[in-house]
């Protein structure tokens, strides 16, 4: 694959993303989660990144189960300024992406708030998930990684 189709594909799985509802976009990075965990796995156990982002994650974990836990992700999906979605802004790229990953262990685990088991996700969904499964784990890891790298909001000078 040359290059420039390399870029491109990754350009169009982008777009598709980024015009995703808020709640496909979680979704999706739920089912990414759920097809592809052990192998997008977005930094090693230990590392300053993964500490930061499992801090974070453990923060969400402390609300209470449901509707306050959704709301976070939800807001930090939309780059609507809160607390943790400033705290999610601060973040490089990779602790950004080893959030969600947290987030999706949680999910997993039943300290997160889950999937609605009746939820169907739309046909765009369906589509970007088959693009992402054809690509090569780079393109995944960059189609990921660039996803969530604007959610968030910028922290404010003496805020967090």
């Amino acid at each position: 694959m040359s290059t420039a189709s390399h870029s491109s594909d990754v350009d169009q799985a982008l777009s598709k993303f980024q015009g995703l509802s808020v709640d496909e976009q979680l979704a999706f990075l739920w089912y990414v989660y759920e097809k592809m965990g052990s192998s997008i796995t977005p930094a090693a156990p230990g590392t300053a990144a993964s500490e930061v982002a499992h801090g974070l994650s453990q923060q969400v974990e402390a609300l209470e189960m449901g509707e306050p836990q959704l709301e976070v992700m939800r807001d930090i999906a939309s780059g609507k300024d809160t607390r943790f979605s400033r705290s999610y802004g601060s973040l490089d790229d990779n602790t950004k992406l080893a959030f969600w990953y947290a987030l999706a262990q949680g999910m997993e685990g039943g300290t997160i708030v889950p999937m609605p088991e009746n939820y169907t996700a739309s046909e765009a969904t369906h589509q970007l998930l088959g693009s992402l499964e054809s690509m090569d784990q780079q393109q995944q890891i960059t189609i990921l990684r660039d996803a969530v790298l604007p959610m968030g909001a910028e922290a404010k000078q003496g805020t967090v």
